[in-house]
């Protein structure tokens, strides 16, 4: 069985899709498959259903909700089997590791496959898009606010990030800067002080023969950054800069 938190919570089985009703229950599916195999304590799991302010009795309400989602598991699955994923553990709860495959911890396992493809672009960009192609939507979007959905929710997206970031090289390493350019000055839109992203745009324009328009970008992003949060631009950002400078101040 699969669970999928890059999106949307869903469960599919075959050619069977579950939607868990209730964000409850939804934040139990999610806090135990973001460890699949590893117990999660009653404790934890209260704090994250109810946060500063759980009902005098959590730990039986705390029971009851998982009551209700082991049966509602068999029911709409019509599977009885499917009820056991969810286990007693010696302190709280857990998901079955052997029987459930979790498509953010697969999405994490991809990107770190493909940061040790050093040399090979080709494999590298394969491997990301794999990878990024399991997002449907924002991490664990209906998950609910508890913290430990909140922390995997930011370590999941700064990894995606690293993801675009790290197949927008392999790109550029195999020679894809025109196609690049349109994706490239999106991200730089949508994500202004991003320096990677400008860093990347920069490259791709001036490798189209576009070197006003780098410049033109690093100047945005210099005055953006000094006016939004008093930063100059870092290294990569400069080093890009004497890059495309070069070719003009040896012209001069």
């Amino acid at each position: 069985m699969r669970i999928n938190l890059l999106g949307p919570l869903e469960l599919q089985e075959e050619d069977l899709t579950l939607d868990i009703p209730g964000e409850k229950l939804r934040t139990i599916v999610a806090t135990l498959a973001l460890t699949p195999g590893q117990g999660v304590s009653r404790d934890d799991l209260i704090d994250e259903l109810w946060g500063e302010l759980p009902p005098h009795n959590a730990a039986n309400s705390l029971q009851g909700h998982v009551v209700r989602l082991r049966r509602l598991l068999a029911e709409r699955s019509g599977k009885p089997w499917m009820r056991d994923i969810l286990r007693t553990s010696r302190s709280g709860y857990l998901i079955d590791a052997q029987a459930v495959a979790v498509d953010a911890v697969h999405f994490c396992a991809l990107v770190d496959e493909a940061a040790g493809l050093t040399g090979a672009p080709e494999r590298t960009a394969a491997k990301l898009r794999q990878a990024l192609a399991l997002w449907r939507g924002p991490a664990l979007v209906d998950a609910g606010q508890g913290m430990i959905c909140r922390i995997a929710y930011a370590g999941l997206e700064a990894t995606r990030m690293i993801a675009r970031e790290q197949l927008i090289d392999a790109q550029l390493a195999l020679g894809q800067h025109r196609l690049l350019v349109p994706e490239l000055e999106r991200l730089h839109s949508q994500f202004p002080l991003q320096e990677r992203f400008c860093e990347q745009l920069m490259t791709a324009l001036y490798r189209c023969g576009q070197q006003a328009d780098a410049l033109n970008v690093y100047q945005q992003i210099r005055q953006r950054l000094g006016r939004e949060l008093g930063l100059e631009p870092g290294p990569g950002l400069q080093a890009q800069l004497q890059q495309i400078l070069q070719p003009i101040h040896r012209a001069a």
